[in-house]
């Protein structure tokens, strides 16, 4: 049934003529939040101050919301002592005293879903652990999907949560019905159904929390704020509270809302981009057939909602198109208290619940409450150890999923810092991916109107952040912008995906959004083609690049202590060498040139600036002969790729750039045109033929117009990293942050021939690899060529496809491309002996060559062929297949 108030035009049902008889108008609805059924009395020194804080402890935490309290929690399960929790109001009286209580585990990365699988686990057996009633209750969820590309997304998450151990079934409509009663099934394609999903009671979670810290020792202190951090000589040393000061060895920032500002409070300023933002959800009053409490949470992210039951009615929110973000002049925790609701502001949100749950419209309100969320640049929360400061640790930025990443966030920062790292990949979280040039609050403002409405957009591979953009760039941007260059970021520079042929729409080209061919692919297959065959330019300035240099040896001893690779080569010699862990892993992946005896040239991936500067910084001796500079602004870098490279450059430089002159792996300092200082490097980082140029920023536009200039004859042309990419996945070179990880080490990934086995130095991670080989690797890094898929017609596959071998799951992939050459897709990733098969948890060469391989895209599994170093006989078959059909097409003739 309809009414017939309208506002604005618009004509609200029943339920939104409740609001205006029950508040007069809109916006004139004072400010009031929810209270949760079972409010209880922390655990804390109580508010009048009766108990004095310590002088000392070796942690601090700030901030007792349910992330602060997890950490405390965690830390104590591992036996940390002398832990002094601070909340600057009442305990869990903040976000998590507003959130709405749903645990999923339906994220857009595997390390957020398996943050989310064990908090669920923990909220469960909480209540028996502490004795404190959390509202605890197995619900299940509804992913809904309205059209068949959403239902696609929930296709692939499917797959990847099933790799994780998580259940997880897609269904259809009728089968939604028959588990929500409420909810209107005729415009569903399908839905995702995940039987483990829960609710509780945040506030009630926060205090089981803080009862099992505080029984294992933690002193927690309500009403205590920490103004400011101090720091010495780049460590922690304690912490001025308004009640005096705590000395301590290690710090947490859980500060929430107000992470930003302490970090910025000390003397020493700490980045923790993330940005405060309203949002709201609607509570009911109990229905006339009150929902049962288990009944499963709905998620309707094309209609921008969510909603779980609540007393026998609804509580539903969602993430808006238009959000309202707040803070930004500042820290004022009581600001908190007095946000208002905003009807006209949540109508559109209403409307789509009345759209999917048409019985609600004669139900009556009990109030709307407006929560604040703090939002991060890339929707991931911020983890880890700061940069800049030892000990100072953050968790913070849980972009509206607190409830579920707290119990697994809590437990991975304790691992880290009992262990020195967590048991998890947590690179896509940590802290380190950003920098300085993120904590613009101008710049976190405009993104954070961008970020909460993506929450719930459908994002297809290769997407993009529009806000924020421009803010780094290479001289050349402008340049190659006219010349039809379609840009994407990688943190915060910006860089050509392919370019835009003459007469191409572009803007249904940008406008493209697909899981299937995407329309770029005849573009990236004719910069692929003039790489093999001509030259192409690409323009890789956005690489990280570090000049390492000393009066001595020390330079050359610390990159020997930190490089898995030789370095002690002759001047001019090119390096590819990991920085490794002490398990064996990844922390860097990098090319280390020797420009002369005790100077070194460091090129490492884009999003690595911050985190190897810090790790290079963390090893380094305190030696005032021993100079490391960030040199990325100095250089732009050019790549120019192909056969005919070395005739382009020849030209420029009147010096023979044949393999007999400049041999594979080498650097020299050349002219290039009329400018002096080149640094040209026979590499490409694709396994083609060609050369990286590293340009002195000031002769940028010079060079890359005389290159151009000169290779029109060659057959010149621009290239992005979409080429790129295709290039250096069919020839198996596996890149950091995709492939490569802290968990990877050399042997798994088939670079032993990286690492100087043959010598007594000892290097980080040497004990664990020579461990590993001796004992053999638990998994590989292998190539799969796919095998019966329609590159027209079928899903393709981006990355993150589970990999089955003879019918059992044996791992996932990790990148995947168009192989222009094979005329295939290629996909590289990581397998290993599946566990219930009882074999032993060695991968051997047997493994890969003799087992029937295949890949599940979206549910749809395809036949694959798995392949090892050497590879070199895909091409040698591909070339003899096009012979045979040239041969064939000519004798037809």
């Amino acid at each position: 049934m309809r009414c017939c108030v309208r506002s604005s035009g618009t004509l609200y049902p029943t339920l939104l003529r409740q609001v205006l008889c029950n508040y007069g108008c809109w916006g004139s609805v004072p400010g009031r939040h929810v209270l949760w059924l079972s409010p209880r009395h922390l655990v804390t020194a109580g508010e009048s101050h009766a108990t004095p804080l310590p002088s000392q402890a070796r942690v601090v935490i700030c901030g007792g919301g349910i992330v602060g309290t997890s950490v405390a929690y965690h830390l104590a399960k591992l036996g940390w002592t002398e832990i002094v929790l601070l909340e600057q109001g009442r305990l869990g009286a903040g976000t998590t005293r507003l959130c709405a209580g749903i645990i999923s585990v339906a994220k857009t990365i595997s390390i957020e879903s398996q943050m989310a699988d064990y908090s669920n686990s923990l909220y469960e057996r909480l209540e028996e652990e502490t004795g404190v009633k959390t509202g605890y209750v197995k619900t299940g969820s509804l992913c809904l999907a309205q059209n068949q590309d959403r239902f696609l997304s929930l296709k692939r998450l499917a797959s990847r949560l099933k790799v994780l151990g998580i259940s997880c079934n897609v269904i259809k409509p009728k089968e939604v019905a028959k588990l929500h009663p409420l909810v209107n099934i005729h415009d569903l394609a399908g839905a995702l159904h995940l039987p483990g999903d829960a609710v509780v009671s945040p506030p009630d979670v926060n205090h089981a929390l803080a009862v099992a810290a505080a029984s294992h020792g933690v002193q927690i202190h309500e009403r205590t704020a920490v103004n400011h951090v101090l720091v010495e000589k780049g460590f922690i040393t304690g912490v001025e509270t308004d009640r005096g000061p705590i000395e301590c060895q290690y710090f947490i920032n859980c500060a929430g809302q107000w992470a930003y500002e302490l970090g910025q409070a000390g003397e020493v300023k700490v980045s923790v981009p993330l940005h405060g933002c309203e949002h709201f959800y609607l509570l009911t009053k109990s229905l006339q057939q009150p929902l049962p409490p288990n009944t499963p949470v709905v998620v309707d992210m094309d209609g921008r909602i969510y909603v779980r039951a609540w007393q026998g009615g609804v509580l539903s929110g969602g993430f808006e198109k238009n959000p309202k973000p707040i803070f930004t002049e500042g820290r004022n925790q009581l600001e908190i208290q007095n946000m208002q609701e905003d009807w006209d502001h949540f109508e559109p949100m209403l409307s789509a619940l009345l759209r999917r749950m048409p019985s609600l419209e004669s139900c009556e309100i009990q109030q709307l409450v407006n929560c604040p969320e703090s939002f991060t640049p890339d929707m991931r929360c911020l983890m880890g150890e700061t940069p800049g400061v030892s000990g100072y640790f953050v968790l913070a930025g849980m972009n509206s999923s607190g409830l579920s990443f707290a119990g697994g966030a809590g437990k991975y920062l304790a691992e880290w810092m009992t262990y020195g790292y967590p048991s998890g990949n947590v690179w896509p979280l940590e802290i380190k991916r950003f920098g300085n040039l993120q904590s613009s609050r101008t710049f976190l403002r405009h993104r954070v109107m961008e970020v909460m409405p993506l929450l719930y957009e459908l994002k297809v591979p290769r997407w993009d952040f529009q806000t924020g953009r421009q803010l780094r760039t290479s001289p050349l941007y402008d340049r190659l912008d006219t010349q039809g260059a379609r840009w994407m970021e990688k943190h915060g520079f910006e860089r050509a995906k392919y370019f835009v042929p003459a007469g191409k729409d572009l803007l249904a080209l940008d406008q493209s959004k697909t899981f299937y061919k995407p329309d770029w692919f005849d573009i990236v297959g004719a910069e692929v083609k003039c790489c093999k065959e001509a030259v192409c330019v690409i323009d890789m300035s956005s690489f990280t690049k570090f000049e390492l240099s000393s009066t001595g040896d020390q330079a050359l001893e610390l990159l020997q202590h930190l490089c898995a690779n030789d370095l002690d080569v002759p001047v001019g010699s090119i390096v590819h060498t990991g920085m490794l862990n002490e398990r064996g892993g990844y922390e860097n992946d990098c090319s280390v040139v020797r420009i002369s005896k005790n100077s070194f040239f460091i090129i490492s991936p884009t999003d690595q600036q911050v985190h190897c500067w810090a790790w290079i910084h963390k090893h380094m001796p305190n030696d005032p002969h021993l100079h490391l500079e960030d040199v990325s602004w100095k250089y732009t870098a050019l790549n120019l790729i192909g056969p005919r490279a070395m005739d382009v450059l020849s030209e420029l430089s009147y010096v023979s750039m044949t393999p007999e002159h400049f041999p594979s792996l080498f650097c020299k300092e050349m002219s290039v045109g009329y400018a002096n200082g080149i640094r040209v490097m026979s590499m490409t980082h694709t396994g083609e033929p060609g050369f990286m140029l590293y340009v002195p920023i000031e002769y940028a536009l010079h060079v890359y117009n005389e290159v151009m200039s000169v290779g029109q004859k060659y057959g010149i042309r621009n290239a992005g990293y979409y080429a790129l990419r295709s290039l250096r996945i069919e020839k198996f070179f596996a890149f950091w942050g995709q492939d490569l990880d802290t968990f990877t080490t050399p042997l798994e990934c088939g670079r032993e021939f990286r690492v100087k086995f043959d010598q007594d130095t000892d290097f980080i991670g040497r004990e664990a690899l020579l461990r590993q080989r001796q004992e053999g690797v638990p998994r590989r890094f292998i190539m799969l060529v796919l095998e019966d898929h329609d590159t027209e017609l079928d899903l393709w596959p981006w990355w993150g496809e589970p990999v089955y071998r003879n019918g059992e799951l044996v791992g996932v992939t990790t990148s995947s491309a168009f192989s222009y050459t094979l005329e295939r897709h290629v996909c590289l990733g990581f397998v290993s002996p599946p566990a219930q098969s009882g074999a032993p948890g060695v991968v051997t060469p047997d493994f890969i060559t003799r087992g029937d391989f295949e890949v599940d895209i979206a549910g749809q599994r395809y036949p694959a062929k798995a392949k090892l170093y050497p590879f070199s006989s895909l091409f040698t078959q591909q070339r003899r297949r096009r012979d045979d059909m040239e041969l064939s097409n000519f004798q037809g003739k």
